[in-house]
């Protein structure tokens, strides 16, 4: 593999763009990242320096066209970059060098995803003509995740003379990334004091408003070979931790300063105070080139775990999105309680909060980083009491899980949400999404399936399982006219169909894919209550109050969930077939862009509400979850039958009514055209993965990557075109022939074997097991045929088309 495949390049600066940059330019190692803002840079129109640790949430109260609203979001803790420098005058009335200033001749820069650094490269001009070349190489420590580390290189072409250096950390910042929500409070830090311990080491902390939590950074920086007159001195300002360097500078001789920062908080494990812990790491840091070695050396471990061989352009992007699915969830995850973050930690859309993304991503995982799979299913668990006040307070049993969630598991979607095209702040019925609870379980399933582990499916998993079933055998109500179950008053994944037109209340009946999951969530958890090993059956029936009087209601609505049809194929709802039709050329020629399309009509007066339109894939989903064989096979459980040309209707019927509205769209629409071997297929997989690098939603990766989509791409390879499935204590596979892909790779972990190789070529498929003492054989299914592969050996397959 070249080296190019792994480098994202930026030639030349674009105020405009820089944003975006800064978002796909994001370091993090799992703890906390870093977006790829200027150092020299503060924010404002171009810029925007956001650091953000995992599950660091502020709550605030904001006055909101005349209504007391509370949000709770990731704070932006404070900068750790600001690093600036100027041509030294005695008067210090010389400017700072900025991009955005008229000095800028040359700009560069490089992320480099096998090493995990971002590297900028400028020539400055200063108004006196002398030139000042500047290298900066940054990393958040992989092998540490509580350093960082800036390397400024600065060369003088054509003269000699001294340099101001400023290195700070600035605790002014706020959170103000996301331009529709500045209206509202977002000044989550207070009691910011700075402070050092010598020279060398700087220190700032402060704390969040009302979640309390407190937050220590310390900065060593120093020159290289320092003259008496070159070291560090201290000038701090309110808020902002700040040292001053002045380097003498020689024609073509390169000088540098090195900033190393460590970063605690008070949810950190096995310290005492955030501040002390961050001034005895960074004291204690090795100098840079150590840092940057044993970073290198933990990024190469995550690649052998996680790379996909995928060649070309598609496989350069992959490459991106792992880079930034690891950054935000990596093995360091497994150790705290964090859930997945739907913008990632690259930015503040969506307030940082988890909504159900974890279903495109711990699939990916579960078969790579088990142990963070876990770690995030354990976050689940830890809210499943909070799940279960939601539900009781909404006078239902079981647990209800939260769409939005943060800190301790309550109901975090915001009340009102502001259209930016109309100027409006409009009711936020998205907190009906119900089907979140499904998701979890859904994911439960997968990871015990994938991973074989069992402790957690008898515990953790069945635990959270049964609690959600119970919600859905309670919340869903017997209609005796249709002789079915029934699921009123939700939201499906649509989302652009919050209530029935002229309604009063919000809220749908009878969302397709709400009432098939539920009742595929009902069937697991009997199934995971009945073959539970003996003692622990007692105790979770005992514990919960479960009687087998319970279970057989469970088996009666799993069974006769109603689930909607009109002309021949799935209703995204009761009533769907009803709407009227929307006239998507006549709005395209009016707006073009038309995929936020709820936003358009709301401007217009009008409503999604009213229309057979959606955002992304709902009824869909169901293809994205389920293969073929299980959704028939769902299907029919409940009284129904889906031979394949009604599945085939039902995916033209959706295409042609869906907006795209979300980076996930693609994504699913690419996944299911797939499965049923259609040309376009690849048209709406190359959305899913140029979504973020292009910025196809608009102007919206700026705000953060969206994880789930990215993570989603990643899994199409490894699932969704092998068709691979663990289930029944067998890999499976049922391969899609794709000629844009016609050859890949990758190896995942399997039921404690690590590094089983999997292998794709033009008709034929070969699993390759690695030798482990006293490994145990695996069996691989295709299509009728079973083999079994031992420890240290391959199989090659011959592919029923080839």
């Amino acid at each position: 593999m070249n080296d190019e495949d792994w480098i994202w390049a930026y030639e030349g600066y674009d105020p405009g763009s820089e944003r975006l940059r800064e978002a796909l330019c994001t370091l993090g190692n799992g703890y906390f990242a870093t977006r790829g803002a200027a150092p020299e840079c503060t924010a404002g129109e171009y810029h925007y320096p956001g650091t953000y640790a995992a599950g660091c949430y502020n709550r605030l109260t904001s006055d909101i066209a005349g209504r007391q609203v509370e949000n709770e979001d990731m704070v932006n803790l404070p900068d750790w970059l600001p690093l600036r420098f100027r041509p030294h005058s005695e008067e210090g009335d010389e400017p700072w060098f900025t991009p955005d200033g008229d000095g800028l001749r040359e700009h560069r820069q490089q992320l480099d995803l096998r090493s995990g650094t971002l590297e900028r490269t400028m020539r400055y001009a200063a108004p006196d003509g002398r030139t000042l070349t500047v290298r900066q190489l940054r990393l958040v420590h992989m092998g540490d995740p509580h350093l960082a580390a800036l390397r400024t290189e600065f060369t003088a072409e054509g003269w000699s003379g001294d340099i101001e250096v400023e290195a700070a950390l600035d605790g002014t910042v706020t959170n103000s990334g996301v331009a529709r929500y500045r209206d509202l409070d977002g000044r989550h830090l207070v009691h910011v004091n700075a402070g050092d311990g010598d020279p060398e080491v700087v220190w700032l902390r402060c704390r969040t408003v009302t979640s309390d939590i407190r937050v220590g950074l310390a900065a060593r920086t120093g020159a290289d070979a320092p003259a008496a007159h070159e070291l560090p001195r201290t000038a701090h300002e309110p808020m902002r931790a700040v040292q001053l360097l002045r380097l003498t500078l020689t024609h073509g001789r390169p000088r540098t300063v090195d900033k190393i920062v460590a970063l605690h908080t008070s949810r950190d494990p096995a310290i005492s105070d955030p501040l002390h812990a961050a001034a005895d790491r960074v004291r204690r840091a090795p100098d840079f080139d150590t840092l940057l070695e044993s970073h290198r050396t933990a990024w190469r471990a995550l690649w052998r775990r996680g790379d996909l061989d995928v060649r070309g352009e598609a496989g350069r992007i992959l490459r991106l999105h792992l880079f930034h699915v690891l950054q935000t969830l990596s093995p360091h995850t497994a150790d705290l309680d964090v859930g997945v973050p739907a913008r990632g930690l690259h930015g503040e859309a969506y307030r940082g909060h988890v909504f159900w993304d974890e279903l495109f991503v711990l699939p990916y995982l579960n078969l790579r980083f088990p142990e963070v799979s876990r770690a995030l299913l354990t976050y689940r668990h830890r809210r499943l009491e909070a799940a279960r006040v939601l539900a009781r307070d909404a006078g239902y049993q079981g647990a209800m899980y939260p769409w939005q969630s943060g800190s301790d598991g309550r109901e975090e979607t915001q009340q009102l949400h502001l259209n930016p095209r109309s100027g409006r702040w409009l009711p936020d019925h998205s907190r009906l999404q119900h089907h979140v609870g499904s998701a979890i379980a859904y994911n439960v399933w997968q990871y015990c399936e994938a991973s074989g582990d069992a402790e957690f499916l008898h515990t953790k998993g069945a635990a959270m399982l049964t609690g959600i079933a119970r919600f859905w055998a309670d919340f869903a109500d017997w209609d005796p006219g249709l002789g079915r179950y029934r699921i009123r008053g939700v939201v499906g994944p649509d989302e652009y169909h919050d209530a029935y037109p002229d309604a009063e209340r919000p809220g749908l009946d009878d969302n397709a894919y709400t009432n098939v999951t539920a009742a595929w969530v009902l069937a697991r958890a009997l199934e995971v209550a009945r073959e539970l090993p003996e003692p622990r059956r007692v105790e979770l029936f005992e514990r919960h109050g479960l009687t087998t009087t319970e279970l057989e209601h469970w088996e009666e609505v799993s069974r006769k969930l109603y689930v909607p049809f009109h002309d021949g194929v799935i209703s995204q709802f009761h009533g769907y077939g009803e709407l009227a039709e929307l006239d998507w050329a006549g709005l395209r020629a009016r707006h073009g862009d038309i995929r936020r399309l709820d936003r358009v009509l709301e401007a217009e007066d009008d409503t999604v509400n009213r229309y057979q339109a959606s955002k992304q894939a709902d009824v869909l989903m169901l293809g994205y979850l389920f293969a073929p064989a299980e959704l028939r096979a769902l299907l029919a459980r409940l009284g129904y039958e889906l031979d394949d040309r009604t599945w085939h209707r039902t995916v033209d019927y959706y295409l042609r009514r869906t907006s795209h509205g979300s980076t996930l769209s693609g994504l699913v629409h690419g996944w299911v055209l797939a499965r049923v071997r259609r040309e376009e297929a690849w048209d709406f997989c190359r959305e899913a993965l140029e979504g973020d690098i292009a910025d196809l939603q608009g102007g919206t990766t700026e705000e953060g990557v969206h994880l789930g989509a990215m993570a989603g791409t990643l899994d199409l390879v490894q699932r969704g075109l092998t068709g691979m499935e663990t289930r029944s204590g067998a890999l499976w596979f049922d391969p899609v022939p794709s000629p844009q892909l016609a050859e890949y790779g990758f190896s995942v972990r399997y039921h404690g074997h690590w590094g089983v190789g999997v292998r794709m070529r033009p008709g034929e498929l070969t699993i390759a097991l690695p030798a482990t003492p006293d490994g145990l054989p695996i069996d691989v299914r295709l299509g009728d045929r079973t083999v079994t592969v031992a420890p240290g050996t391959s199989r090659t397959l011959d592919l029923p088309d080839a």
